[in-house]
């Protein structure tokens, strides 16, 4: 009893362990080839941290380790590359709209050094940033005049707030949508100044209910695509001609917020999403939409439409306060001149190319990633199912195509999916009845053999 009494280890008082904890000088010492500054933060935390886990009763932990994962976050970043296999091809949480090579050597080329930004070179003068956009967007879509802001949201609250700031906005039931992140219209429009006035019903909206608020104190009439759902059934909404019309009997100009910016007009699977050009045609004061969605630009809100309305949109205040970057300005102007040749910019940029892959493509890509998988002794299949459009655009499509199924046994779904997140790149799928689902039309070549190989690395562990 006594011999196995005294063989038992003594478990450190808690004042031992905290003074077993390392300096932070020394701790810091061990994490060579990094700036020292950055070493002695990730040791200092660390320790920090140790030390009131040992307070709480806990254990110290391996500080070192730690303390690399801190320095790890502070110099290498968190945001990086993930790999798309979910087959949504404007993935909000994933950046949505991948760029076309030309937009990224723009972007990069603005970026490594300086220029003419808002400088005139011919005239040697100041010059305006949207000199370089607004010949594209006037030439593209027919507009008068045009202007670039930093995102959607941002382009319909400058409009709101430049055509009827302190009046009334007139917008349909039906229309008074929420877009990502709880962002709701009336609360964007509201803080523009405007007072919204709602007309019609949630399903039925007639020419008639928006006549009968016209008067003084109209600003504007609002539209607002509702892009992320339908209303089906006993439905009605006036068409964007009729409304435009009113406006103009009225003298009150339409605002035409068409969301994710459909240039490319003639591809079929964008039937069901307005058009910009027909709005402009229609004779909308301004028509504002996003680049960074089914137009497959970066981030950036765009206003087009009537000189007199784009140029008070311009000269707000606002207009600075939303104005857009010199990288999202190249990308996006590089995005703008692939649209100068349709047919070509169904090809470069990558929204457009996915969205009208082809199903040989789709197949050639999918067994690719079937017969790697297998050749590692891992079980997968080709199967058919649905891949979407995302970004809030097109909700009821559904684009049919082949995909590779992975069986994720001995690991189960749930495992696979967050060992496949912590893969370098991470690669992201969808399930769908027990299967792990890699959906060749969000992956190029490249990236289907990066996904197959993750997945076959992950399982044979």
């Amino acid at each position: 009893m006594s011999g196995s009494a005294g063989s038992k280890a003594r478990v450190p008082a808690e004042g031992d362990r905290l003074r077993a904890l390392p300096p932070v000088g020394e701790l810091a010492a061990r994490l060579s080839g990094v700036p020292h500054g950055a070493a002695v933060r990730a040791a200092r935390e660390a320790v920090a941290e140790a030390r009131e886990r040992v307070l709480a009763g806990g254990e110290a932990g391996d500080l070192e380790r730690a303390a690399r994962d801190r320095l790890a976050l502070l110099l290498e970043g968190t945001l990086r590359p993930v790999v798309n296999a979910t087959g949504v091809i404007v993935h909000t949480n994933l950046g949505r709209a991948p760029l076309a090579e030309a937009a990224r050597e723009a972007a990069a080329e603005s970026a490594s050094g300086y220029a003419n930004l808002e400088y005139d070179v011919r005239e040697g003068r100041r010059g305006s940033r949207q000199a370089h956009l607004e010949p594209l967007l006037t030439r593209i879509t027919g507009a008068e005049a045009a202007l670039a802001v930093n995102n959607c949201a941002g382009a319909v609250l400058l409009a709101c707030a430049a055509l009827a700031s302190g009046r009334e906005i007139v917008v349909s039931r039906g229309q008074l949508v929420e877009i990502g992140g709880s962002f709701r219209i009336p609360e964007v429009a509201q803080q523009s100044g405007a007072r919204l006035v709602e007309v019609g019903t949630t399903n039925r909206t007639k020419i008639s209910d928006y006549v009968r608020p016209l008067g003084p104190q109209t600003g504007a009439i609002l539209r607002a695509h509702p892009s992320n759902f339908r209303t089906l059934g006993f439905v009605e909404e006036v068409a964007i001609e009729e409304l435009c019309a009113l406006g103009r009997e009225r003298g009150v100009p339409v605002i035409d917020d068409v969301g994710s910016g459909v240039l490319a007009d003639a591809l079929p699977e964008l039937a069901d999403e307005p058009a910009v050009r027909r709005s402009v045609a229609a004779g909308a004061a301004v028509v504002c939409f996003s680049g960074d969605k089914l137009l497959g630009g970066p981030q950036a809100g765009l206003l087009v439409g009537a000189r007199e309305a784009i140029t008070a949109c311009r000269e707000h205040p606002l207009a600075r306060a939303l104005r857009i970057d010199k990288l999202s300005l190249a990308a996006l102007a590089a995005t703008l001149r692939l649209y100068l040749d349709p047919a070509n910019a169904v090809k470069e940029i990558p929204v457009l190319r996915m969205l009208s892959a082809v199903d040989s493509d789709l197949l050639a890509r999918a067994e690719r990633m079937r017969d790697l998988l297998t050749r590692r002794g891992v079980e997968a299949e080709v199967l058919w199912a649905a891949a979407k459009v995302g970004g809030g655009a097109l909700p009821l499509l559904d684009l049919e195509g082949p995909v590779c199924a992975v069986d994720p046994a001995p690991l189960g779904l749930d495992a696979l999916a967050g060992r496949l997140r912590s893969h370098e790149p991470p690669v992201i799928g969808r399930a769908r009845e027990g299967w792990m689902l890699l959906d060749p039309r969000t992956l190029d070549d490249a990236q289907a053999d990066v996904a197959a190989g993750a997945v076959a690395r992950v399982l044979a562990r």
